[in-house]
C-alpha cells in the first residue's frame, strides 16, 4: 500500500483527551485482556479490547455522547436526528435519555430485531424509531432530509470530528492498558470513525504500532477508495456485516486512514461467520459480524504476527439469535462443508438410494427439492449436502462422475445459487 499523506490533520490528542473527560462516568473502561486460546492458535500474544461489554454493547456510545454533550442547550432543545444500522442508534438513544433530549432515529428495514429492541430500551420515551430503506445509506438519506427540514442537529455515525474523537478514546484506553507497545492493532472498518479516532491517537503515542484495517469483502469502501486515491461510493454492498456495511466511508476518515493504515485486508463474509461461531463456541464471546471481522482477519496475516503483540478491538456484540442459521450456512459454505447441486437422477427405481450410498458415513443431505412440482419423475432436484470433512468433496465428485450422474455444482454460480437455493 502506497501512502498519501494528504493535508488533513489527524484527530488531535487533546480533543480525544477532552472526550475522555466528557465520558467519565458514562462509558465503561472496557477490559483489554490477553486471550490464551487465540494466542496459542496463532503463536503470539493476542489482547482483546472488549467493546462488546460496553453499556450499549459497542463503542458507538462514545462518539454519540461526546458529540451530543458538546452541543449547545439551544440546539439540543430542538431535538436531534440520526441514522444507524443499529449500534450508533443505541448510543444516540442512550445519550437522548441521559441528556433529556428528544431524538428521531432512522434505521434500515432489515435491521436485526434485537438491535431495534435495544434502541427502544435505551431511549425509552425520548426517542422515535423510523424504519426506512433497505440499507444504512438509504436510511441516512431520509434522515438527512428530515434533519434539514426540521432544522435539527444530525448526529452522524462516523463523518464528524467530535464523534470520531469519542471513538478515539478506545485507542487512548488501549495505550493506557497495554503493558508494552503493540506490534499490530487490528480494527474493523466501515464508515471509518473507529479507525480514524483510534489510529490518530495510537500513531501519535506509539508510532511503531502497525495499524491493520479490516473490511468485510462485500462492503469494502476503503479498499476501493485506496485504489482510486479518493473517497469512492460503492454501487452495491453485502449488508451481512451490518455494523460496517456502508457504501461510502467518511471523507475525512479516509484521509486519516491514508496516513495511518499500514495494512488493509478484506475478509469474506463466510470467514466472518466462522469467526463468530468460533468466538462463541471456544471463547464464550458473543460478537456481531462487525465485531468478529478483525478476528476473521488473523488467518490472513498469521505468518507476520508470530511472536508479536497483537491488539484486536471486538467492536460490537449486538448479534441476533435469529441470524444463527444464516451465520452457520455462510460459514459452512465458506469452509467447504456444504454444497448445493442440481442433480438429474437416472429414471430408474432405486436411483436416489444409490446416490445416498455415495455419501460418507457421517455426511448428510440437508436440502432436497424437485425443481418441477408437476413432473417429479423426470425433473431434476436441488440437493444440499453437508460434509464432515471439506477434503471429502473431491472424492464425492469423483464418485458422482463414476456413476454417470448428471449434476451442476451451484456454490460458485452466484446467479443460480441465489435464484434456486
Amino acid at each position: 500500500m502506497t501512502k498519501n499523506p494528504g493535508e488533513h490533520r489527524l484527530i488531535p490528542i487533546s480533543k480525544i483527551k477532552k472526550a475522555q473527560e466528557r465520558l467519565k462516568g458514562v462509558v465503561i473502561n472496557t477490559p483489554f485482556q490477553l486471550n490464551l486460546g487465540l494466542s496459542d492458535k496463532y503463536d503470539c500474544d493476542i489482547y482483546l479490547k472488549r467493546e462488546d461489554l460496553q453499556i450499549v454493547r459497542s463503542f458507538k456510545i462514545r462518539g454519540a455522547y461526546n458529540k451530543m454533550v458538546g452541543l449547545s442547550q439551544e440546539v439540543l432543545e430542538k431535538g436531534v436526528v440520526c441514522a444507524s444500522a443499529g449500534n450508533h442508534a443505541q448510543g444516540v438513544a442512550f445519550a437522548c435519555k441521559s441528556l433529556k433530549v428528544k431524538g428521531k432515529i432512522y434505521m434500515p428495514n432489515p435491521t436485526p430485531k434485537q438491535k431495534i429492541k435495544k434502541v427502544k430500551q435505551f431511549g425509552e420515551n425520548w426517542i422515535e424509531i423510523v424504519l426506512f430503506g433497505d440499507n444504512f445509506d438509504e436510511a441516512q438519506e431520509e434522515a438527512f432530509a428530515e434533519a434539514k427540514k426540521l432544522k435539527q442537529a444530525f448526529i452522524h455515525p462516523f463523518d464528524d470530528e467530535e464523534v470520531v474523537a469519542g471513538q478515539g478514546t478506545v485507542g487512548a484506553e488501549i495505550i493506557e492498558q497495554a503493558e508494552k507497545p503493540l506490534d499490530y492493532l487490528l480494527i474493523a472498518v466501515g464508515g471509518g470513525g473507529l479507525i480514524a479516532g483510534v489510529s490518530s491517537y495510537v500513531k501519535a503515542v506509539s508510532p511503531e504500532t502497525k495499524i491493520v484495517a479490516i473490511e468485510a469483502a462485500g462492503a469494502a469502501a476503503l479498499s476501493a477508495s485506496w485504489e482510486a486515491n479518493q473517497n469512492v461510493r460503492l454501487d452495491e454492498i453485502d449488508t451481512f456485516a451490518d455494523g460496517i456495511a456502508v457504501k461510502e466511508m467518511g471523507k475525512n476518515n479516509f484521509l486519516i486512514c491514508q496516513q495511518t493504515v499500514d495494512l488493509l485486508l478484506q475478509v469474506p463474509e463466510g470467514k466472518i461467520s466462522t469467526a463468530i461461531l468460533n468466538l462463541y463456541n471456544e471463547e464464550a464471546i458473543v460478537a456481531e459480524p462487525a465485531g468478529a471481522v478483525s478476528i476473521a482477519g488473523l488467518d490472513f496475516i498469521k505468518e507476520q504476527i508470530k511472536g508479536k503483540r497483537i491488539g484486536i478491538i471486538i467492536c460490537g456484540g449486538n448479534n441476533d439469535i435469529d441470524r444463527t442459521q444464516e451465520i452457520q450456512e455462510r460459514s459452512m459454505l465458506h469452509e467447504g462443508l456444504k454444497h448445493y447441486f442440481i442433480i438429474k437422477f437416472p429414471q430408474r427405481a432405486g436411483a436416489l438410494r444409490d446416490f445416498l450410498n455415495l455419501l460418507g458415513p457421517n455426511d448428510d443431505i440437508t436440502h432436497f427439492q424437485y425443481t418441477k412440482k408437476n413432473n417429479r419423475e423426470s425433473g431434476p432436484a436441488i440437493v444440499g449436502i453437508e460434509l464432515t470433512v471439506a477434503a471429502d468433496f473431491a472424492t464425492l465428485l469423483q464418485r458422482m462422475k463414476q456413476e454417470s450422474i448428471t449434476f451442476r455444482h451451484l456454490n460458485n454460480d452466484s446467479t443460480l445459487f441465489e435464484t434456486m437455493v
